[in-house]
């Protein structure tokens, strides 16, 4: 799952949450919301931390040749 199926889990999960007035004798949709903007944030923070370590820079090792010097 990408950033974005991430972000639209916390979105999903807020309306639910937050926006709506539903009643459900078998599901809790107020629970369901909160779970699905926990499993979305987990989601985005597993997503950020694997970006930053492909993003680490590693310094070039180029020999640079010295110019001027005379071999034997």
């Amino acid at each position: 799952m990408g950033l974005g199926g991430c972000i639209v889990l916390i979105g999903a999960g807020a309306i639910l949450a937050f926006a709506t007035d539903w009643k459900l004798d078998s599901v809790n949709v107020d629970l369901v919301g909160w779970i699905m903007m926990v499993v979305g944030l987990i989601g985005v923070l597993t997503y950020v931390s694997i970006a930053r370590r492909r993003r680490m820079v590693v310094p070039p090792t180029a020999v640079v040749p010295e110019e001027g010097r005379r071999y034997p």
